[in-house]
């Protein structure tokens, strides 16, 4: 069997962790970057070969498919200019090039290509990422004969380097109160790592050809919960104030003039959709580790196991 796999955004926080478990697996991993600085820690991966590419090139993406057995696209972004059904960003990320990358993995023989999409997307969804992310799907879908696809719909990923609960950690250190957008919306976050072992299994299993699987975490919260929960876990338990619709798209509108902006109002409409599993929330029988089990390690600075207990007190859960 051919061992090569390319990471098409395999330098991001997702990408890291797939890059890891592949290794662990024995494949040769050829992971395309513009920015060779920002993933130097993969290049200390044995099996691991970092290649300058522009993605979006198509001649470029089968220079770099030509003689590999599988590519795995962990392309995606949180922000785009607004449009109708989606902006430009949006679409050139998660629409144009799923369909770059189908081309070019048909052309060069590829025989497997696993794609990580959203939870909720739809492309009646009421955000631009959930339709743009919906439309990506069906590029999928459309592949030609003889190129075998999976679909992975992750709810929000979690992790010791992630841009979710550090976010959530960082505003509560810094800030005596947090208004909060979406207070009520529901999430079942998932460890980055049991991403990477989904992914690996598609690569390696059976029958996965045709297939969209939903990845999640064991536990449903609301938002507010999970920012309560982490400001208390940094100690810096702070009040949670939930914001009404019209506050909350006000308090956006302001964040997307930042020039890394943590929220935008195309964010808060993607709230309106419950991020929850509609099944099982890992494929292949695997049991999805909790957050409460792992994240005190990294955000209270300390080992999980002493602080799991303590914390998980205050913490309601809504399972389901």
């Amino acid at each position: 069997m051919n061992r090569r796999v390319v990471l098409v955004g395999g330098t991001g926080f997702i990408g890291a962790a797939t890059a890891n478990r592949l290794t662990a697996a024995a494949l040769d991993l050829l992971v395309p970057t513009r920015q060779a600085r920002t993933a130097s820690p993969l290049a200390l991966l044995p099996t691991v070969d970092l290649i300058p590419a522009d993605v979006h090139d198509p001649a470029t993406l089968l220079r770099l498919f030509a003689g590999a057995e599988a590519v795995v696209n962990l392309v995606g972004i949180l922000h785009s200019r607004s449009g109708s059904p989606y902006g430009a960003d949006f679409a050139k990320a998660h629409v144009e090039l799923p369909r770059k990358i189908v081309a070019a993995a048909a052309q060069a023989g590829v025989r497997r290509l696993v794609h990580i999409s959203a939870l909720g997307a739809s492309a009646d969804g009421p955000s631009e990422y959930l339709r743009s992310k919906a439309a990506g799907e069906e590029a999928l879908r459309a592949a030609p004969p003889g190129l075998s696809w999976t679909i992975l719909r992750p709810s929000v990923v979690f992790g010791r380097n992630d841009r979710f609960l550090n976010l959530f950690a960082q505003l509560a250190r810094r800030f005596p109160l947090l208004p909060l957008a979406g207070a009520q919306a529901r999430f079942q976050p998932v460890y980055v790592e049991d991403v990477a072992e989904v992914i690996w299994r598609c690569l390696s299993e059976d029958q996965v050809d045709g297939q969209t699987y939903e990845v999640a975490g064991p536990t449903v919260y609301t938002l507010r919960e999970l920012v309560e929960y982490v400001s208390r876990l940094v100690d810096a338990p702070r009040p949670v104030i939930p914001l009404p619709d019209g506050l909350a798209m006000a308090q956006a509108a302001l964040m997307e003039l930042a020039p890394q902006p943590l929220m935008s109002r195309d964010n808060v409409r993607s709230m309106k959709v419950d991020n929850v599993a509609s099944g099982d929330p890992l494929p292949f029988g695997l049991a999805p580790r909790s957050l409460e089990a792992l994240a005190p390690a990294w955000l209270a600075g300390g080992n999980s196991r002493g602080h799991y207990d303590r914390y998980r007190r205050g913490l309601r859960h809504n399972r389901g």
